[in-house]
């Protein structure tokens, strides 16, 4: 079963509408999909209920975590597991035991910055984030990208030697499909298609090897494997295919239906 997982110390920055998008595009890939809520709040499992008010639309099993546990049902693919904040020390070594790859969104705040620095640097040292444990990147949400703020971000993101596999802009749409239980790849595609633009990055490395872990016959390499060169040439290599990124949307969206309340 594959494992995926969103998480943050922070609060705030977008794990589970990452969470739920993920869980939307492999449901619609024809994928047994699991999501597990880990988060009091509960939000994951709310959008899943909002979901309900559709006929024949993808299903995704939701899963109290707080509460239940994981035991996905038998069958079951793809786990998708949405975190809470402020988890640390040997409770993140714990988690990510059960984990194939990590995803953490970063939103752009000085104060968050610095948060994340430290978040991050925790997890590079725990021995299970490493090629052959779990693989982790990190995506920019809630961007304005004209601003002196994201500028600081996208700088300390590239400075890590981790993937930095793309940046979400500031907008409704994520607001809309949250509220109505749906993902941004089941809304009208005319209206999302610069965000749809934007999460290729994340579903071409989660669906690449590069997301999960490596066999351990492959000798370790420090700080996780990731290296800075890899970094640069991805994110040429995005910049460059800004129009090769749209026409691999335009295919994988082809054939997909947009969902009416039952």
């Amino acid at each position: 079963m594959r494992t995926i997982m969103l998480m943050n110390s922070k609060g705030g920055c977008g794990k589970t509408i990452l969470a739920t998008n993920i869980a939307t595009w492999f449901a619609g890939e024809g994928n047994k999909v699991v999501l597990a809520d880990f988060d009091p709040q509960g939000s994951a499992l709310d959008w899943l209920v909002a979901r309900q008010d559709y006929l024949d639309i993808p299903n995704i099993v939701g899963i109290n975590a707080v509460t239940e546990g994981i035991q996905p049902a038998k069958g079951a693919e793809y786990l998708i597991m949405d975190m809470p904040a402020g988890i640390h020390g040997k409770k993140v070594d714990a988690i990510l035991r059960r984990v194939q790859t990590l995803i953490i969104p970063v939103i752009p705040s000085l104060i968050d910055i610095r948060a994340y620095s430290r978040f991050i640097h925790e997890l590079l040292v725990t021995r299970q984030v490493s090629r052959h444990h779990t693989r982790i990147a990190v995506v920019a949400n809630r961007v304005s990208e004209n601003t002196i703020i994201y500028q600081q971000l996208e700088k300390f993101l590239n400075s890590l030697n981790i993937p930095f596999l793309t940046s979400l802009r500031e907008s409704q749409n994520y607001i809309r499909s949250a509220e109505q239980g749906l993902g941004i790849f089941e809304m009208a595609p005319l209206s999302v298609y610069r965000d749809l633009l934007q999460w290729d990055p994340i579903i071409e490395w989660l669906d690449s090897k590069n997301s999960l872990p490596t066999p351990l016959k492959k000798k370790a390499v420090k700080n996780g494997g990731y290296s800075s060169a890899y970094i640069l040439v991805k994110m040429k290599f995005y910049c460059l295919g800004h129009y090769n990124a749209y026409f691999t949307y335009a295919v994988r969206i082809r054939g997909r239906s947009t969902y009416q309340r039952g």
